[in-house]
């Protein structure tokens, strides 16, 4: 009777598994995946939404007092819009350190790394300077460039930038890239991740998080003054958070045969 229970009890199992199987394989034939070309695209565009918002209500803040609440606002919606418009084409990384920390776990090909940062990097220089172009001289562009305070140190500015970048980076392997993660949310959660490192840290550092929102703004201007901070504090926190994940994602899911194997244990 046991061994009979155990049957029936597993069969469901078997065929939703295999129907969403199915529906899977008739989703990718009907939606074939993007080519690198349109990839690359997909990073340059929402790269450049991502800075032309977040740079732009640094600017507004200097006319219409925005606050550190607005700007971090500003900065996790437009993040929520860029994953949501082209996120499904490129993965949705739009910074450099998010790019280089998948590919540290092997989460993306190496091959499209330089690709990847490539259009990253276009993307914010153009968006800063058609904000530089647009505003011309109303307000002083030097805001957008990302700088710490004098009282803190190089140490201290790097680990603010290592330690809020991991946070974003936690979230994005939690919700993005791990198959037991809310998809239909995961927009949300990592424009949340941001405005919230945006409020805590953003006084202090400027909550750059992103190599191509330092270095964008400070191509355009020409001020390159402790760029170092934010090329490696951010690279380096998103890569710990992305090895630290590798402990806490399942790496295989379960198969058919040992749910069966362990439904039919307990029954009996």
């Amino acid at each position: 009777m046991a061994d009979s229970l155990s049957v029936n009890v597993d069969s469901p199992p078997k065929l939703e598994l295999s129907a969403e199987q199915a529906h899977r394989t008739i989703h990718e034939a009907e939606y074939p995946p993007p080519s690198n070309i349109q990839k690359a695209i997909a990073e340059f565009v929402g790269t450049y939404i991502l800075i032309f918002a977040g740079c732009g209500a640094a600017l507004v803040n200097e006319r219409l007092p925005l606050t550190i609440v607005g700007i971090a606002i500003v900065s996790g919606l437009a993040l929520t819009v860029a994953i949501y418009s082209v996120g499904h084409v490129s993965g949705g990384h739009f910074n450099p350190a998010v790019t280089i920390a998948l590919a540290a776990v092997r989460k993306i090909q190496l091959r499209l790394v330089p690709t990847y940062v490539l259009c990253q990097l276009m993307g914010a220089t153009l968006a800063s300077l058609t904000l530089k172009l647009l505003y011309h001289d109303k307000v002083d562009f030097g805001v957008t460039v990302t700088q710490y305070l004098s009282s803190t140190s190089d140490l201290e500015a790097m680990m603010w930038e290592s330690i809020i970048t991991s946070i974003l980076m936690l979230t994005i392997c939690g919700v993005a890239t791990d198959p037991r993660g809310s998809k239909e949310l995961a927009g949300v959660a990592i424009g949340i991740s941001v405005l919230i490192n945006v409020i805590i840290a953003g006084p202090i550092t400027g909550a750059s998080m992103n190599p191509a929102r330092s270095l964008g703004p400070a191509i355009v201007s020409g001020d390159y003054k402790n760029i170092w901070v934010y090329i490696i504090g951010p690279t380096l926190g998103a890569i710990l958070a992305s090895l630290l994940y590798r402990f806490l994602e399942v790496t295989k899911p379960a198969e058919p045969e040992d749910r069966t194997r362990t439904m039919s244990h307990e029954q009996s």
